[in-house]
């Protein structure tokens, strides 16, 4: 999707990664990103940086700023929404409303989004904090993640090298409404940079901490109407597995503004791409999700994936998104296998508007 918005240069200009170091009980694997219909490597960029580079993008192909704005409600016309309503009581009127404002999505639940809990969601903290090893040619994901009381939590710690100085370090654990994630994540983030400070050469305190509750894998109902989408964070297009959604929100964005060329009715036809695109994915994802968070699964099944080179190899495809459409590979064709018989069994499948389309 970068390279589509012309910012492949620019995003590799500011260092490139080999692949993900995957540590944790007991073990340490190098696994480089399998290339393929994929690029063989990998970028890392501060995300306000990114987000105002893509900005100018959009600004540069004709977008129109409206400066210090929050859209707070609608203007509805019965099924259509007509206009935005922002904090500071102005209204400006629209032929499309395209909602993306994150996973909270205010505006998403005035027009009436619904997350559902009862699915695998993720909760999540990250900072940047100055290191010696910001050049590092690997991403690191520690999937032994201990809490304060050195339990084993369903989730993962990060590091990810910034070539700037800094990392950005992180923690996200796994939970569903019968297994909430008995976490602070202030002090789990502190805690899990203070494990790091030796072996990344971490100096000071986490900046600019970042916490948040991400819906994943579909996991809400209501993500369109007639004339207005949800996209991103706010359609729960976020990874059950490694909680990422920079990437959906990109490709979202793109899907929705083609389906708008020929399409005038979106209250179907969007959960529907959705579906298309990441119904069998999301659904097998969020299966694993959740099977995560049953407290000694990981325990007794950490130790047996580490130990396997190849497993972790399929394992980094899977839960990072990169396994495409073209793929036909073993993996790829046993990850759609897997997901078509998970989604038979999903009482409430992802994007649950597109099963009426007919």
């Amino acid at each position: 999707e970068l390279e589509r918005l012309d910012l492949g240069d620019w995003t590799r200009a500011h260092g490139t990664n080999r692949g993900l170091r995957a540590t944790g009980f007991g073990q340490v694997l190098e696994l480089p990103w399998p290339g393929g219909s994929l690029p063989d490597h990998g970028g890392a960029v501060p995300r306000l940086e990114l987000d105002a580079r893509i900005r100018d993008v959009a600004l540069k192909d004709g977008a129109v700023p409206v400066e210090g704005a929050k859209a707070v409600d609608v203007v509805r016309d019965g099924d259509r929404v007509t206009g935005v309503v922002f904090a500071d009581g102005r209204t400006i009127g629209c032929e499309h409303l395209i909602v993306a404002d994150g996973a909270r999505s205010t505006l998403g639940r005035v027009l009436g989004r619904e997350w559902h809990q009862d699915t695998a969601f993720g909760v999540a903290a990250r900072g940047y904090v100055r290191s010696g090893r910001s050049d590092d040619p690997w991403i690191s994901s520690h999937l032994e993640l201990r809490g304060e009381q050195d339990e084993v939590l369903a989730g993962y710690g990060w590091v990810f090298p910034l070539s700037d100085g800094e990392v950005n370090i992180g923690v996200g654990t796994l939970a569903t409404a019968k297994r909430p994630a008995q976490v602070r994540l202030r002090s789990l983030i502190e805690h899990y940079t203070d494990a790091r400070r030796e072996d990344w050469l971490l100096d000071g305190p986490v900046r600019a901490p970042q916490s948040a509750l991400l819906p994943m894998g579909g996991a809400v109902s209501n993500v369109a109407g007639r004339n207005w989408a949800l996209i991103g964070d706010a359609a729960g297009c976020v990874n059950p597995l490694n909680g990422e959604g920079i990437d959906y929100g990109l490709e979202t964005g793109r899907l929705v503004a083609e389906l708008l060329a020929g399409e005038r009715d979106l209250s179907t036809a969007w959960p529907a791409t959705l579906r298309t695109h990441y119904g069998l994915a999301f659904s097998i994802a969020r299966r694993l999700a959740g099977l995560l968070t049953l407290p000694r699964l990981l325990p007794l099944a950490g130790p047996v994936g580490m130990r396997s080179r190849a497993l972790m190899t399929v394992a980094l495809r899977v839960m990072g998104n990169l396994v495409t459409e073209s793929d036909r590979d073993l993996t790829a064709r046993a990850w759609r296998t897997a997901g078509r018989l998970s989604i038979r069994l999903d009482t409430r499948p992802p994007f649950p508007a597109a099963d009426l389309r007919t």
